[in-house]
């Protein structure tokens, strides 16, 4: 399907003239309202939960949203995201991943870019208890469309017929290749931010099980290298760092995607390489739609005088074109 040199994201509001203040300003100062969520707790089979907040406008129609690395349900973005839909007659579901729901998960597991198993069974979940939804689209933020790619991509021959169309916004599309862009000198408030976020939960998890996670070299650590060689992957059964990003990369997977898919990542992302914009498999692949906005940064995409962005529009307007 096409890759779509000619993006419709044109008005950007003024003093939003970088990509630096298009990525935070969003983040620190846009306020979404209205957004009143039902809170389901979903028990998986492994013992752990998933807690899930709805908005639910008794629709045939839902939209499952998934949130980026150390988001959660009440990110601006997701309930943008969720008013998009929810405004025009959809049943909205924004999950929260392990211990980003503001409690912490059971098991000494947490969460990651590849955790595909936790919307998979949030999918399924729906799939099985929730009958009356005819029609359902998947959108995910960054780390979140990681997941959504990946997800549709190991689900290919399996994905229910249900499921009409997905997402995914500035996403991390090669994540090997993204490593090396977050460490650069620019994005030093970016890299410091998560990893402060990501080593408070560390912190957290150690209370629990602190036979298991140790603290000590903790606040030395300066990458993301070293955080998950230490963390992510000996607690979520990967060898090492470069073992977890090569196995968790959507960019493998997306090329197994059975579902119409459209990928919103700008151009002057501060955070993605040249890797995460899949032309040439957007040019040839028969599902897979790439849209490359000249601006908007990193989960930014901002309109004057709008309380929603251009990609919360835009990504209604792509799924219902599929329907």
């Amino acid at each position: 399907m096409p890759y779509i040199k000619n993006s419709s994201y044109n008005k950007i509001p003024r003093w939003q003239f970088n990509r630096h203040l298009q990525t935070m300003m969003p983040s620190m100062f846009r306020k979404v309202e209205g957004i009143d969520y039902e809170r389901e707790r979903l028990e998986i089979d492994d013992g752990d939960f998933l807690d899930l907040d709805w908005v639910k406008k008794g629709s045939s129609q839902l939209v499952i949203v998934s949130h980026g690395l150390e988001g959660h349900s009440d990110r601006h973005y997701v309930k943008g995201m969720v008013k998009s839909f929810a405004g025009n007659g959809w049943d909205a579901l924004a999950w929260n991943c392990r211990t980003c729901s503001g409690e912490m998960n059971r098991l000494p597991r947490m969460y990651h870019h590849g955790a595909t198993e936790d919307l998979k069974a949030v999918v399924d979940h729906i799939l099985q208890k929730h009958k009356q939804y005819e029609n359902i689209a998947l959108v995910g933020f960054s780390m979140g469309g990681s997941l959504t790619l990946k997800y549709l991509g190991e689900q290919a021959k399996n994905v229910s017929p249900r499921i009409k169309g997905a997402v995914a916004i500035s996403v991390p599309f090669n994540l090997v290749a993204s490593l090396p862009t977050i460490h650069a000198p620019s994005n030093w408030i970016y890299k410091k931010r998560f990893l402060r976020k990501l080593a408070r939960k560390v912190r957290a998890k150690a209370e629990l099980f602190p036979e298991l996670i140790q603290l000590e070299g903790l606040d030395k650590i300066t990458t993301f290298n070293e955080f998950d060689s230490r963390y992510t992957a000996p607690l979520h059964g990967f060898k090492d760092a470069p073992d977890f990003y090569q196995k968790v990369s959507a960019h493998q997977y997306a090329v197994h995607i059975e579902v119409p898919t459209l990928i919103l990542n700008a151009a002057n992302d501060p955070l993605l390489p040249k890797e995460c914009y899949p032309i040439e498999l957007a040019n040839t692949h028969p599902y897979i739609h790439l849209e490359i906005p000249k601006k908007g940064g990193h989960v930014g995409f901002m309109l004057p005088n709008s309380e929603l962005t251009w990609a919360d529009k835009r990504a209604l307007e792509f799924v219902e074109e599929m329907l």
